[in-house]
């Protein structure tokens, strides 16, 4: 039905069903067939055939109004669901709250410059949320952590776009010793249950025959939890680039007890593609990708047993 009524709009347009044949590059045997086809599903005739050239009658003249606002609509409809269109309209970014800090500026910004058409709506939850609201279509892409090898759960599609890297550090002039026990004994300064960082750090030291002693629990506030381990309050699990993006060198010591590694995967989640708005999560995704793979190139912060001074080494009481 849809090119019978641009039929009727050309035909508008032209003044004649010759004219419309023109606009249209077809015989005006085929724009008549159209039209009469139009009248057919509408029950209704739309011409004034008691005219030559026939004319629009009343009734024709309110479907045209219609139709122009159909094929409008149409066009519109189009233009969200191609890829070749350029970005427009509100993209839904959920964001984990351990990946919403203020780095994540710098590809928002260079997205919303490229594509300025396109409008942002930022919502920062724990990665279960971000998935429900995924499926019940209130977000369209997330930026999620996710254990290495896992993938967010069916139906939801993931692309894996970067790595982190997670360091355990304590004050500069702290003498925790870089071993599962020594660890155990030391107050914790971490995210709150539920947080998947703290959930692996966990397991890693239940494999190894401790527990952590959890003295402060902080809501996903990495500057917080920072000021805390500089202080001495207790043990911490940073990001590696965060760390060295902060220049700590003389404020915290990195501490690797054996067999310790832990690396999350930061995934792009959504639950289909996106028409016009798939080149703007491109342009995100590199943005991240980018930040992500720059910070992994500078080397963390580690004072090591080698970097601390002999003489402070030697008065650490030892356990």
């Amino acid at each position: 039905m849809l090119d019978d009524l641009h039929a009727l709009v050309e035909f508008a347009q032209a003044g004649s069903i010759a004219g419309a044949a023109d606009r249209l590059f077809r015989t005006p045997s085929a724009i008549t067939r159209q039209l009469q086809r139009l009248e057919a599903a509408l029950g209704a005739e739309l011409l004034d055939r008691s005219v030559k050239p026939p004319r629009l009658n009343s009734l024709g003249s309110k479907v045209l109004e219609q139709a122009r606002d159909l094929l409008q609509r149409t066009e519109a409809m189009k233009s969200v669901a191609s890829r070749d269109a350029e970005p427009h309209g509100l993209l839904r970014i959920g964001l984990a709250h351990a990946l919403a800090e203020g780095t994540l500026i710098k590809p928002i910004r260079a997205l919303t410059e490229k594509y300025p058409k396109v409008r942002l709506r930022l919502l920062s939850a724990l990665t279960g949320e971000l998935f429900n609201r995924l499926l019940g279509g209130e977000l369209d892409v997330a930026v999620v952590f996710l254990p290495e090898g896992k993938t967010a759960p069916s139906p939801l599609l993931t692309n894996i776009i970067a790595s982190d890297r997670m360091e355990i550090v304590q004050s500069a002039a702290g003498n925790i010793d870089d071993d599962w026990e020594s660890l155990s004994r030391a107050p914790w300064v971490l995210n709150p249950s539920g947080c998947l960082l703290r959930a692996s750090l966990i397991d890693q030291m239940e494999r190894a025959g401790f527990t952590p002693m959890v003295a402060a629990e902080i809501h996903y506030n990495i500057h917080l939890q920072l000021a805390l381990i500089q202080s001495g309050y207790g043990v911490g699990l940073l990001p590696a680039r965060f760390i060295a993006r902060k220049n700590c060198r003389d404020t915290v010591e990195v501490l690797r007890p054996p067999s310790f590694d832990l690396r999350l995967s930061v995934a792009i989640t959504r639950i289909g593609q996106l028409g016009a708005l798939e080149r703007a999560v491109e342009l995100l995704e590199h943005g991240i990708r980018h930040l992500f793979g720059a910070a992994n190139t500078t080397k963390p912060v580690s004072r090591g047993r080698r970097g601390v001074p002999a003489s402070r080494r030697a008065a650490r009481p030892r356990k």
